[in-house]
């Protein structure tokens, strides 16, 4: 019969560093590492823990004999709760000096790498109300507070709207406010809420798979376009178009009001039909002139404003003079293709999703940008020699993949081809490490630029230039 883990406490621990995946680091007696979720470097605690591994413990707070200095007074009161913004307790300049150490200590410890002076991070001007999307949950059933537990009223409303609790797929926070969308997000949300209750609208039940309304997506523009999607699972046309009436009126600026009847365990929309209530199909954001069409399956950066940070950065690191055949793989909705066009002689785009590439040759055509080809498919079957012969052979690489990391047949092809530049944007520089790591033999790395996209979160992009050595 195998041991249960039994529970230790361990007193008085110093917290003495951030860790992955937004956890800080303590020390048990014995030296072994403990993280936590509910502390900020500096803080003296007490710790009960939850999890026992052979390196390491997982554990929670308890007690605490001191306060950290870097402690701030978190602004949302579903901090703690939540979970989606887990270093709002500490100062926002203390976040973008771990986002910084990890970035370096990754690129060291995994990638075993000779660094250049590492550039400064670059901070967002907004730490709070930066995200352009948004998407909510409902449920019929609602995570309740340890209050409301405790408490001996009964509760009447067990509708949410909001986010998963970390961990339980099928437990969701209803939100009062969120401070990462600007309105009107939070004002769309409550309204929808009230609106189906006070209308028997059912809400989702994700164990037993029931209920209309599954989900809700906003989306907003820098020029004020503003998308609502509502996902529904029981298809119950007479209610869904009260509700979708109810938003037509009550917020005019919507521009873009979709619905989809989505009756698949997942509610992913991807491979599901989008449906035009009212209004566009799609959104527009502009950036440096250009104009891009979103629309409700389309990926385009969260941050809008800080996007456009980190292209100049990508753009600049490139050094493109007008002469160079550029490569951008992982292109998505090709904003990085065409923002870099005007600098280039022409720009290879890659991508693996279909919808994607048609919304970057659409906005190309709108751009008027002829000098961009657009090529769909799996990067590591589609980026071979036969592409290289029949499209050119690239003068610099721009690659921005997923947080899994290039395959290793890529970046073996990215040496084969062994350009000139390689400009390496990554939003996991764990996985950039062990990439960059294959490619030290022949590449030198010239400059290190860490960008926050999420304040509040534990993310960072990281962008990397490499130089081929001689």
């Amino acid at each position: 019969m195998r041991k249960k883990n039994r529970r230790q406490v361990f007193e008085n621990v110093e917290v003495v560093d951030a860790g992955a995946k937004g956890k800080t680091v303590g020390k048990a007696p014995d030296g072994r590492v403990i993280f936590l979720t509910n502390t900020v470097p500096g803080d003296v605690v007490d710790v009960r823990t939850t999890k026992k591994r052979k390196a390491y413990f997982e554990g929670i707070a308890t007690k605490f004999h001191h306060l950290s200095d870097k402690r701030v007074q978190p602004v949302c009161e579903h901090f703690g709760t939540c979970g989606g913004c887990k270093w709002q307790d500490m100062g926002y300049e203390h976040q973008l000096f771990y986002k910084q150490k990890e970035v370096e200590n990754n690129l060291r410890r995994i990638g075993h790498l000779e660094l250049p002076e590492i550039s400064p991070i670059l901070g967002s001007k907004k730490q709070y109300f930066y995200r352009n999307k948004m998407e909510f949950s409902f449920s019929d059933s609602r995570w309740l507070t340890l209050e409301e537990i405790n408490s001996e009223e009964t509760i009447e409303d067990k509708n949410a709207l909001g986010f998963h609790i970390p961990g339980m797929w099928d437990k969701i926070l209803d939100i009062k406010k969120c401070h990462l969308q600007q309105d009107p997000s939070n004002t769309i949300r409550l309204a929808v809420k009230q609106f189906a209750v006070k209308n028997g609208i059912s809400f989702y039940n994700p164990r037993h798979h029931k209920g209309m309304l599954r989900t809700l997506m906003i989306r907003t523009s820098s020029i004020g376009e503003l998308m609502v999607l509502i996902q529904c699972f029981e298809d119950e046309p007479e209610k869904r178009n009260l509700l979708l009436d109810y938003l037509k009126v009550t917020f005019p600026e919507i521009t873009s009001l979709l619905y989809v009847v989505n009756q698949k365990q997942n509610d992913t929309i991807y491979d599901q039909n989008v449906i035009c209530y009212n209004g566009r199909d799609h959104i527009f954001e502009k950036m440096e002139g250009l104009q891009f069409k979103i629309n409700a399956k389309s990926f385009y950066q969260t941050n809008s404003e800080q996007a456009y940070e980190l292209y100049k950065i990508t753009r600049d690191l490139a050094g493109l003079t007008g002469q160079e055949l550029v490569y951008d793989l992982y292109t998505g909705t090709g904003t990085i293709a065409q923002f870099i066009s005007k600098k280039a002689k022409k720009v290879i785009g890659i991508e693996s999703v279909p919808e994607a590439i048609l919304d970057a040759k659409a906005n190309a055509d709108r751009n008027n940008i002829p000098n961009v080809d657009f090529f769909v498919g799996d990067m590591k079957n589609v980026f071979n020699e036969e592409f290289i012969a029949e499209n050119g052979t690239p003068d610099v690489i721009i690659t921005d993949p997923p947080r899994d990391g290039m395959h290793k047949a890529v970046v073996q092809q990215i040496l084969d081809i062994a350009p000139q530049k390689v400009v390496y944007v990554s939003c996991n520089s764990a996985t950039q490490a062990r990439d960059l790591e294959l490619m030290k033999e022949a590449y030198h790395i010239k400059k290190v630029q860490p960008v926050d996209m999420f304040p509040q979160t534990h993310h960072v992009e990281n962008v990397v230039l490499l130089t081929k050595k001689p």
